[in-house]
């Protein structure tokens, strides 16, 4: 332990010798102890009493930058102005690096270079294109509970992009990450850990084909839910034979952009109004359209018809989403009980059913005779207030 200690000591004090600031200190204080002396010398007897006079004469002129004794000799005014000076010089260059190290410090957190602090159950938007600003306005507006400050974009557009949107009023709270965030550091900078929702959306920030981009994607599903399992993770793909890539990703919603242009498309050529029906259904705020919520506990185990009858009128219940929630946490709980449980053969039988379980599953207008499952949430239908 002493040598350890020993070699330590030796190893600072080599290089605090090697070191040329180190001579140059030395230099510098042996210099301001030489116009102390001097001074005193040419100004002893004259306008100071004693040496401690002189000292006081260097504090002041060296620290506050004026003189609190006049000194009347030529030598000891040029002495006193050397330490002025060097004074003067010496405190503007230390207040000179700390103010660049903070303006160091505010242009990397505007450029999303540095890692973010104190910030827990956000929200990432990972990803850039055209016309991102409507769709930060959409997340807004379909998550009430979801406050600009606890937002955080992650991707690689042009840091001028990122400050022509946080420069918006409504959106200057919002967090900025930059990088690329399929990568765990560019994650970790925004808190991946501390997340409670992420959504990735096909990234444009560069020249990227659809399959690099579904690759991204893909790649970035698999980081996150790596590196917060409890994450839950919506993704955008272009081609739907990466759909199986993304759910062996343990991710929770996959929206296929491609596909719903398409139906969309379809649907339109039928001269019906599917698309302005379908519009109105979607919606963009989070108090009409479609809409998914929590189905009280005691309503789990009972059956569709007895749910539908304890409801009011306000809203329209068309169905039930089937097992919602962190498909992958559940399976680890399944793994932990069979730590526990004696029966094996039950605890296979329920990781081999969540294996097969779809996530998010949909059902429409179930028999009311259909009993409510765990995990289950409700599916209504409200339209907009009309003023």
């Amino acid at each position: 332990m002493k040598k350890n200690s020993f070699r330590t000591l030796k190893r600072i004090f080599i290089s605090l010798v090697k070191n040329p600031f180190t001579f140059v200190s030395i230099a510098f204080v042996a210099l301001m102890i030489i116009l102390i002396d001097v001074i005193f010398r040419y100004e002893g007897g004259v306008t100071m009493e004693n040496y401690a006079d002189s000292v006081w004469n260097f504090l002041i002129a060296f620290v506050a930058g004026y003189y609190d004794i006049c000194v009347v000799t030529p030598i000891g005014r040029a002495c006193s102005f050397i330490i002025l000076l060097a004074g003067i010089l010496l405190f503007s260059t230390i207040t000179g690096k700390i103010a660049s190290i903070f303006m160091q410090i505010q242009l990397e957190k505007n450029k999303g270079l540095k890692k973010l602090k104190n910030l827990k159950n956000h929200f990432l938007l990972c990803g850039w294109r055209d016309g991102f600003e409507r769709i930060l306005e959409t997340v807004l507006r379909s998550n009430p509970d979801i406050s600009p400050d606890m937002i955080v974009l992650v991707n690689e557009a042009p840091s001028e992009e990122i400050e022509q949107i946080r420069n918006q009023p409504h959106f200057k709270d919002i967090q900025y990450v930059s990088g690329d965030f399929s990568e765990e550091e560019t994650l970790n900078r925004a808190l991946i850990k501390d997340a409670e929702r992420v959504l990735i959306i096909a990234d444009h920030s560069k020249k990227y084909s659809q399959m690099e981009m579904d690759s991204r994607t893909v790649l970035a599903a698999l980081t996150m839910k790596n590196l917060n399992p409890r994450l839950y993770v919506a993704a955008e793909l272009f081609d739907s034979k990466f759909k199986n890539h993304l759910e062996m990703a343990h991710c929770d919603e996959i929206i296929l952009t491609s596909d719903y242009e398409y139906s969309l498309l379809a649907t339109a050529s039928s001269g019906m109004g599917y698309s302005n029906v379908i519009r109105e259904l979607i919606g963009d705020d989070a108090d009409s359209g479609i809409l998914i919520e929590d189905i009280p506990s005691s309503f789990i185990g009972k059956t569709y018809g007895e749910f539908k009858q304890s409801l009011g009128n306000t809203s329209v219940l068309i169905g039930l989403l089937q097992n919602t929630g962190n498909f992958y946490m559940r399976r680890q709980d399944a793994l932990r009980e069979a730590q526990k449980n004696p029966d094996v053969k039950q605890i296979v039988g329920n990781l081999k059913k969540i294996k097969t379980l779809k996530s998010n599953d949909p059902l429409l207008v179930p028999g009311d005779d259909f009993v409510i499952q765990p995990n289950t949430k409700s599916i209504f239908v409200k339209g907009k207030r009309i003023s």
